[in-house]
């Protein structure tokens, strides 16, 4: 099993490397790739040295997978170049993931969707998936009316820029500027561009890929995506409104019972996910599970995850795991 990480030096690359190491998923040969200027550098991979190479180059080394992590415009450019070697590229940017003739997976999901003929598979977006692993169980039990979600979202989304700059404006130091505005002892309430209808991109990510992937357009979204200075994870204070009436001790039991989700909540030990304990661990938390008293059949809950793990590399690396064990690739 060949396979290529483009975007290797980067923070998400990094991790993805890392996961695969500690997932031992079978690389026979890795094909480390980053832009010309970290050409001929060396990283190292389960206690072997390899050195980077350039996209052409790892184009026609034909890799059997190529996890991705290089940004839109890289994966719009070289994802097909890729897949036309016979290459199965699974992306994490946003370029294909609401490209109709692209699948958007989240393994626990919708894996099975997944064929031979798939070779640009599209990763989605880190404050998506941990809600929809939440969501899809209970929406097959009392269909989802209603989204309205609020998140919290840890400066690593942005990447090492923006790690650097709380840093600087932790110790007092002037840098380079990630975010518009100073992020320590602050909240911003902007993550990505905006769009013409006031949302930002980000906004729009939660709207259009939940409804995707869980595959029912008539779910309504609804979010506010918010920057704040942490670094574990991000975190999202999500409002539910069901077709059918519940009760939250099932809904606490579908969740316990959802493969890659971890219950934590019980207020009498003060035990609910924060990103300081998600930080590092693949699993999405949710906690705060309680009826909303002033609509009916609605519930709130507060749903944690390392964005860099299962927001990013390790739902690649399931994707990827899942197409080895099927003979998908």
């Amino acid at each position: 099993m060949r396979v290529a990480v483009v975007g290797a030096t980067g923070m998400v690359g990094e991790v993805m490397l890392q996961v695969l190491a500690e997932r031992n998923f079978p690389v026979t040969e890795l094909i480390p790739v980053a832009s010309e200027k970290s050409v001929g550098k060396e990283i190292e991979f389960k206690g072997a040295k390899y050195k980077v190479v350039g996209l052409q180059t790892a184009v026609d080394m034909k890799a059997d997978i190529a996890l991705f992590s290089a940004g839109g415009e890289t994966s719009l450019e070289w994802a097909p170049k890729f897949a036309a070697v016979g290459t199965t590229v699974i992306d994490n940017s946003s370029a294909w993931r609401m490209d109709p003739t692209k699948k958007l997976i989240v393994p626990e999901i919708n894996a099975s969707e997944l064929t031979k003929e798939d070779k640009i598979i599209a990763n989605p977006n880190c404050s998506t998936i941990q809600m929809v692993l939440v969501l899809a169980p209970l929406h097959k039990k009392y269909k989802i009316k209603r989204v309205i979600v609020s998140t919290y979202q840890s400066i690593t989304g942005t990447g090492v820029k923006a790690v650097q700059q709380l840093e600087n404006e932790y110790e007092g130091i002037k840098g380079e500027m990630a975010y518009k505005y100073q992020i320590h002892r602050n909240a911003i309430p902007q993550c990505d561009s905006f769009e013409e209808n006031g949302y930002t991109k980000e906004e729009m990510k939660l709207v259009r890929e939940t409804q995707k992937i869980i595959g029912d357009n008539t779910i309504a979204v609804t979010a506010t995506a918010i920057r704040i200075p942490v670094v574990g994870g991000h975190s999202e204070a999500v409002n539910v409104e069901f077709a059918n009436d519940f009760n939250v001790s099932e809904i606490r039991d579908i969740l316990h019972h959802t493969d890659g989700v971890v219950v934590q909540d019980n207020t009498d030990t003060y035990t609910y996910p924060m990103p300081l304990f998600a930080q590092g661990k693949d699993d999405v938390f949710v906690g705060r599970i309680r009826r909303d008293e002033s609509q009916p059949n609605s519930l709130n809950m507060w749903i944690v995850a390392d964005n860099l793990r299962k927001g990013a590399a390790t739902n690649t690396i399931q994707i990827a795991e899942y197409l080895v064990a099927n003979d998908l690739v």
